[in-house]
């Protein structure tokens, strides 16, 4: 990341026409979802003028194929493509984050990076937030959308600490309201509508002039760069927060509890990021893998067992059958009891106790 991010040029026409953004107006739109986004961003983008004097850049939680930018191809007046590194940022268009790496913002271009999982995530929301805070200051244009956990509110902090705006998607408008009612409670929020009314007004804000762009805090600084992967671990001298007793669900390093105002977030040395939900989702993905696995053991010793003692009866060694006998019912004792466990936390997920984030099968750094 440049040092001086607060200096953005002026608008420039490119050799197309086409012009990149501008710290007159909110020229730089940066909107996240995830479970349920899809149709709020459908609705929003279908309603972006053709010209519109911004750009706007998209991350939704995937996996690792994505039909999104076809989707919005099909109802946008913009032209919509996949965000390449490197390329150049211009108003006009919309560029989405691909699978499986962060989509940042520096200076006037793109940076892909398979930098560290945030909140389960990658491509996460809070890493494109925060460069776009860097690098575009007050220009920025922050949107959450629909989803599960709290993606998006940390960087939509960032956003308002240099003088952006910040919107969200009203939580009885959203499919999955978890990443809304997170950003409502945690981050100052300047408008909260309904997908039907985004796009209108987020073409309104953007023809708006851009306030004064404030000195972005050293820790937005050093998230940026963990995410651009210039920082190959946190030291101690970076450390944004107090070493906790917890483990990092991702690589099982020790991580640092973060206070972000009143919000508690948590990262590891290697650069894994999590919001407290997040931790916490993680921890039950993990119990339940465990879970499964002692299952599995569990039935294949009760099955080893049964048929060692067959095997001991048919040679008329009645003690050994007896005893393998014993340790098969024993381990079928235990495989039930690890049965009704995960029953019981099928039937709380069902009810809406637990998250969908995460569950993807995407590898881990």
């Amino acid at each position: 990341m440049a040092d001086d991010r607060n200096r953005i040029s002026p608008a420039r026409e490119t050799a197309t026409g086409s012009r990149r953004p501008s710290a007159r107006n909110r020229s730089v739109i940066v909107i996240g979802a995830s479970a349920g986004g899809v149709e709020a961003l459908k609705k929003i983008v279908s309603d972006l003028p053709a010209d519109l004097p911004a750009a706007v850049f998209i991350v939704v939680h995937v996996g690792q194929v994505s039909y999104l930018p076809g989707i919005l191809q099909r109802v946008a007046a913009l032209k919509t493509s996949v965000a390449e590194n490197r390329a150049r940022v211009e108003t006009g268009n919309i560029y989405v984050a691909p699978p499986g790496a962060h989509l940042l913002l520096h200076d006037d271009h793109m940076m892909l990076r398979r930098g560290p999982r945030e909140n389960l995530a990658r491509p996460a929301i809070d890493p494109l937030f925060r460069s776009a805070a860097l690098s575009y200051g007050a220009s920025v244009i922050g949107v959450v959308l629909s989803g599960a956990l709290s993606d998006g509110t940390a960087g939509l902090r960032a956003i308002k600490t240099v003088g952006g705006l910040a919107v969200v998607q009203h939580p009885k408008d959203a499919l999955v309201p978890s990443m809304v009612e997170s950003a409502l409670r945690y981050a100052e929020i300047d408008h909260c509508e309904p997908a039907a009314k985004l796009g209108g007004l987020l073409a309104k804000l953007a023809a708006e002039p851009a306030g004064e762009t404030l000195p972005a805090p050293p820790a937005v600084r050093l998230e940026a760069a963990i995410a651009a992967q210039e920082h190959a671990s946190m030291q101690e001298a970076d450390r944004l927060g107090e070493l906790s007793v917890f483990t990092c669900p991702e690589c099982h390093g020790p991580l640092w509890e973060i206070e972000d105002g009143d919000m508690l977030r948590y990262r590891c040395h290697t650069g894994h990021a999590f919001t407290a939900d997040a931790v916490m989702e993680a921890q039950a993905i993990e119990a339940d893998e465990i879970l499964w696995s002692l299952l599995r053991t569990h039935q294949q010793r009760a099955e080893f067992a049964r048929r060692a003692a067959e095997r001991e009866r048919t040679k008329d060694r009645s003690g050994l059958a007896s005893e393998f006998g014993k340790r098969a019912r024993e381990y079928e004792a235990d495989a039930a009891v690890i049965e009704r466990i995960l029953e019981r936390r099928r039937l709380q997920a069902g009810n809406g106790a637990g998250g969908e984030e995460g569950k993807q099968k995407e590898s881990k750094r």
